[in-house]
């Protein structure tokens, strides 16, 4: 796929998409449970787990719900094995709702996963960064002590599209709910597909020279959100650059203003986000009785236009068929035209070539003219004449 914006297709409003990591055991286990005390409480309507191509390590859950009451949403998560750990999990998440979506909505990542820590004794949780290690989606990320790090950190999770990168200055040392993440006060659609990183009073001149090459900064004490990659047509820093952010633990209004309007632009969609939503709409199988009845329908319609534009095609070869026997029959019963026959006493010219060529034979057999004999040796008159040499 092109990294290019205006080749790929953009975010449509009514899809919410993320990825991360889930380590620890048992990991399709913990979603089964999750996806069922969900249903149990009314949470979701119900739950599917389709099947895979055979030999595949792969797992899809599926799961339906009406947000607001109203309004239908169906989501796909699909969970690939890691390569380095058994005990790892890349997952996939799209949802989509009937119409755009709305942020006071529940978060579909909490319908899959469990909303709150891990639980005593287990060593693993959901909310690792699908791709840079170390990064997490609800806690503060400090950013690395060393320039180099932290430069290959921000530029490495700013090639990340899924999910939202936000880069807040602390002006001064904050207090206990300062060092809470900001992303938990974000509305339930947006909490889970913010990456908070945190840069320390000291870090400042650090921070920015890592975030040049990205062609944003982050004013003191303030916050700046990562552009996308690739950044759509128009896409200016400037507007998502909040000068004063208040680590106290109120709502910071403005940076939040700053985030909605980052995720309300018309990005294009990240890469691999197609092909899950392309999947979620054509391989969807927890249908309800009136959603089969309907895909039956449309199934009977395509096959209907199938058959007529078969027959349709079966129709024209065979009247095209009738019409070559005809002309080939009107061709064999015509007779063949008479060659034209020489008049007797009639002669025909003879081409140049062959008068050229009877020229040159004449010549050939032609006799030569003999010449004249010398006189003898012994003529009268002629002795006592010096002859020429």
């Amino acid at each position: 796929m092109s990294n290019s914006a205006t080749d790929r297709a953009t975010i449509p409003p009514t899809l919410w998409a993320a990825r991360g990591r889930h380590t620890g055991p048992a990991t399709e286990d913990l979603v089964r449970r999750t996806l069922r005390r969900h249903r149990e409480s009314g949470d979701i309507d119900d739950f599917a787990e389709p099947p895979v191509p055979e030999g595949s390590a792969d797992r899809i859950f599926e799961a339906r719900w009406r947000a607001a009451g109203t309004v239908t949403v169906r989501a796909r998560l699909t969970l690939v094995p890691g390569q380095s750990r058994r005990e790892e999990y890349a997952w996939t998440l799209v949802a989509e709702a009937e119409r755009p979506w709305d942020e006071a909505w529940p978060s579909p990542a909490t319908l899959f996963w469990p909303e709150g820590g891990p639980a005593p004794g287990y060593d693993g949780d959901w909310d690792h960064h699908p791709t840079v290690p170390g990064l997490r989606f609800r806690q503060v990320n400090a950013l690395p002590e060393d320039d180099k790090d932290m430069r290959r950190r921000l530029r490495e999770a700013a090639r990340e599209a899924w999910c939202v990168n936000l880069v807040v200055h602390e002006a001064m040392t904050p207090d206990e709910q300062g060092r809470l993440p900001l992303a938990r006060l974000l509305p339930p659609g947006l909490r889970h597909r913010v990456v908070e990183h945190r840069a320390a009073p000291q870090q400042l001149r650090a921070v920015n020279w890592a975030l040049k090459d990205l062609g944003v900064e982050v004013p003191r004490g303030g916050a700046v959100l990562l552009p996308p990659d690739p950044a759509p047509d128009g896409y200016d820093g400037r507007e998502h650059r909040v000068r004063s952010v208040f680590l106290d633990g109120s709502e910071p209004t403005e940076l939040f203003d700053a985030v909605r309007h980052f995720v309300a632009l018309p990005r294009p969609l990240p890469q691999g986000a197609e092909e899950a939503l392309t999947d979620l709409r054509e391989n969807w199988t927890l249908m309800t009785v009136q959603e089969e009845l309907e895909r039956e329908r449309r199934r009977v319609a395509m096959y209907a236009e199938a058959l007529d534009a078969m027959t349709k095609s079966r129709d024209l070869y065979r009247q095209a068929a009738e019409q070559a026997h005809e002309a080939l029959a009107a061709y064999r019963d015509t007779p063949a035209p008479a060659l034209p026959q020489q008049r007797p006493g009639t002669a025909r010219t003879p081409s140049p070539l062959h008068q050229l060529t009877r020229t040159f034979e004449r010549l050939r057999f032609t006799p030569r003219t003999p010449r004249p004999a010398p006189p003898p040796d012994d003529a009268p008159g002629d002795e006592g004449t010096d002859r020429p040499s």
